[in-house]
């Protein structure tokens, strides 16, 4: 199923292959936007929508690995599907390496093109559903005090209630107290649970 909203984007100086493309993409019910050059994509603002790249690999100026390392770069993160006449194996490697969803060689096929889309806006309402998650667990990290941040990483390191509370010179009631605090604040239900959410936070482990 296609994400609501999901927009296509083209990037191939042939104009006759930017136009059969959008073509094809409006006979499926996508939308998408097309651009000559790297140049003129990188200036565009990206639209808080599931989206996808179609990137040719040979561009004038700056190729389209170029063009996705520079995506990467500036941490932005959008499903590519390389579309080549030229292609050759350490080319397709290397573009798969860097979390390209498919390598396409003229001539493709047209629903061979429809399903890498597919694919690849399959991908991009993942990533915006776990970017939205992030940002869900940094604002409710962002509410616990520094007691309360304390106790977190206690938590997520295995200690006990008993031991946090020897290791912080505090009563095991007090602890035990800050701990109900912290898991009530970020939602989480288990030690466990709390564990996988300071993961996905990226928080250091207390040794």
């Amino acid at each position: 199923m296609t994400p609501t909203n999901a927009t296509v984007f083209i990037v191939d100086d042939d104009d006759r292959m930017r136009a059969a493309t959008q073509r094809l993409l409006k006979t499926v019910g996508l939308c998408s936007e097309s651009f000559a050059t790297p140049q003129e994509f990188l200036m565009h603002k990206l639209p808080d929508v599931a989206s996808c790249l179609i990137l040719d690999v040979r561009l004038p100026g700056m190729s389209g690995l170029d063009l996705q390392r520079k995506l990467i770069e500036a941490g932005i993160q959008i499903p590519i599907i390389f579309i080549t006449s030229h292609g050759d194996i350490p080319m397709t490697v290397k573009a798969m390496k860097s979390g390209a969803v498919e390598f396409l060689t003229k001539p493709f096929r047209d629903q061979d093109l429809v399903d890498a889309i597919q694919e690849a806006l399959k991908r991009a309402d993942e990533l915006r559903k776990q970017k939205a998650e992030i940002g869900q667990l940094q604002e409710r990290y962002s509410k616990l005090t520094t007691r309360e941040r304390e106790i977190m990483h206690l938590v997520v390191s295995g200690m006990l209630t008993k031991q946090i509370a020897s290791a912080l010179s505090m009563s095991e009631i007090t602890a035990t107290v800050h701990r109900g605090h912290v898991m009530r604040k970020m939602h989480a239900n288990s030690p466990a649970e709390l564990g996988r959410i300071a993961e996905k936070l990226k928080l250091p482990t207390t040794s």
